[in-house]
C-alpha cells in the first residue's frame, strides 16, 4: 500500500481546496546566479489576516517571508513576478517551479502526476509537521527532497489533545450546545460525564507529542500506558509515570481513552479498521490529532452510531478541507474541529521554513530530523 494521498480524493474535494486557498510565487536568483521559482500554498485569511501580527500561516502574510525573500543580498526578484498571486490554480506554476511550500492545515496535494509535470522541482517544504499530502514514493523516485519543520508545534498539539480528552470526558459539547440553543437539561449532560482521575489513558505513539501529553496527564492521577516502536529510557518512564505496552492488542482493551500520536505511513494507513476498533473497550473515547487516514472512516462512523466508541475528537480529516457531506461532521458525541491543533506556534514553523530556504539557497543541509525524503531516499520510518 503506497502513500498516494491525492489519489484517494475526489475531484470535487480538490476543487474545494483550490477555491479557498491562496498562492504566492517568487522568482529568485540564488547567490550562484541560478534563477529559482518559489511557490507557496496557504489558506486565505481575509479579514483575519491583520488581526494578529503573529498570524503568519495564511496567504496574505505568507509565513512572513515575502520581504525577507525580496531583501536578501544574494537574491533578487525577477521583475515579472513581484506581485503576490492569489486565487491562482497551482497547476499554472507546476511546470517551472523549483520549490513548493505548503502547510498540513490546508495542504497542496502533490501527486505522482504533478511531480511528473514539475520538471524543475527540487524541494517540497511543509511549513509544519506531516507531509502525507505528498506522494512520498513518487517524490523519492524523482530524486526530490521533502522536508518539514520537525518539532515546531509539539507543545500546541499536546495541549490540544489534553483539552480534547477533558472535553470528551466531561461531555462538554452537548452542554455548550444547550446554552447556544437556549436549553437547560442537566441530566442530558450528566449521564455520561466522568472524572479523568483514575481512568486509563493510552497513547499509540510516544514521540515528541506523545511524551508531552503523558507528562501533562500525570497530575490528573490517570493510569498512563503507551505503545511505540521504541521504549522510553527507564528514568524518563519513571518520571512520567507511564507504562510501556509492547503489544498494541494488549493495550487497547485496557484503555478508557485512546490517543493517536503516530504518523501516517504505508503501515498505519487504515490501521484502526473495524477489527481493530472491535478490540477497544465499549464506550472508549478516541482523540486523533495525527492523521484521519489512520482510521477507517466508515468503521469509525458505525462504531460511533452503535456506541462502541463513546466519543471521538480530533482536527484531522481525509481529505482536507473536509467536504460538507463528510460523515464525521454528523456523528453523535463528536468534538471535531478544522485542522487547528498545531497552528498556535505559527512563528516557529514560519521561522523553520525560512531557515530551510536559507540553507537551500546556500547549498547547505537541513537539520537531519527535518528530512522526510533526502535526495530521493525516504526516512526510515516511511520505508
Amino acid at each position: 500500500m503506497r502513500i498516494m494521498a491525492m489519489r484517494r480524493f475526489t475531484g470535487a474535494a480538490i476543487r474545494a481546496c483550490s477555491s479557498s486557498s491562496g498562492y504566492f510565487a517568487r522568482q529568485l536568483h540564488a547567490s550562484s546566479g541560478e534563477s529559482k521559482k518559489i511557490v507557496g500554498v496557504f489558506y486565505k485569511a481575509n479579514e483575519y489576516a491583520t488581526k494578529n501580527p503573529n498570524f503568519l500561516g495564511c496567504v496574505e502574510n505568507a509565513l512572513g517571508i515575502r520581504n525577507w525573500l525580496e531583501t536578501q543580498g544574494h537574491q533578487s526578484l525577477s521583475p515579472t513576478t513581484k506581485k503576490v498571486q492569489t486565487v491562482v490554480k497551482l497547476e499554472k506554476h507546476i511546470p517551472d517551479l523549483h520549490v513548493l511550500i505548503s502547510t498540513p492545515f490546508h495542504p497542496a496535494y502533490v501527486t505522482a502526476e504533478r511531480i511528473k509535470k514539475a520538471k524543475n522541482l527540487q524541494l517540497l517544504l511543509t511549513a509544519g509537521i506531516g507531509s502525507d499530502h505528498i506522494d512520498l514514493q513518487a517524490a523519492a523516485a524523482a530524486g526530490l527532497t521533502v522536508a518539514e519543520v520537525t518539532g515546531s508545534n509539539v507543545v500546541s498539539v499536546a495541549e490540544d489533545e489534553l483539552m480534547r480528552i477533558l472535553i470528551l470526558m466531561r461531555n462538554f459539547v452537548p452542554g455548550y450546545n444547550q446554552v447556544v440553543n437556549g436549553e437547560w437539561n442537566v441530566a442530558g449532560i450528566a449521564y455520561r460525564a466522568y472524572d479523568l482521575e483514575g481512568k486509563t489513558i493510552g497513547t499509540v505513539g510516544a514521540g515528541r507529542i506523545g511524551k508531552l501529553l503523558l507528562q501533562r496527564l500525570k497530575p490528573f492521577g490517570c493510569n498512563l500506558l503507551y505503545h511505540d516502536r521504541l521504549q522510553m529510557e527507564p528514568d524518563l518512564e519513571k518520571e512520567i509515570g507511564a507504562k510501556y505496552v509492547e503489544s498494541l492488542n494488549d493495550m487497547l482493551p485496557k484503555c478508557d481513552v485512546v490517543v493517536v500520536n503516530m504518523p501516517l505511513t504505508e503501515k498505519t494507513r487504515g490501521m484502526f479498521n473495524k477489527e481493530m476498533i472491535g478490540k477497544l473497550k465499549k464506550g472508549v473515547l478516541i482523540v486523533n490529532n495525527a492523521r484521519a487516514a489512520i482510521m477507517d472512516r466508515q468503521a469509525v462512523v458505525e462504531a460511533m452510531e452503535s456506541g462502541h466508541i463513546g466519543g471521538y475528537s480530533g482536527d484531522v480529516w481525509d481529505p482536507q478541507p473536509a467536504p460538507k457531506d463528510h460523515p464525521w461532521r454528523y456523528m453523535p458525541n463528536q468534538a471535531m474541529t478544522p485542522h487547528i491543533s498545531g497552528i498556535s506556534l505559527s512563528i516557529r514553523y514560519a521561522a523553520g521554513t525560512q531557515d530551510m530556504l536559507e540553507k537551500y539557497f546556500k547549498g547547505e543541509d537541513f537539520p537531519a530530523q527535518n528530512y522526510i525524503v533526502k535526495d530521493g531516499v525516504l526516512a526510515p520510518q516511511y520505508r
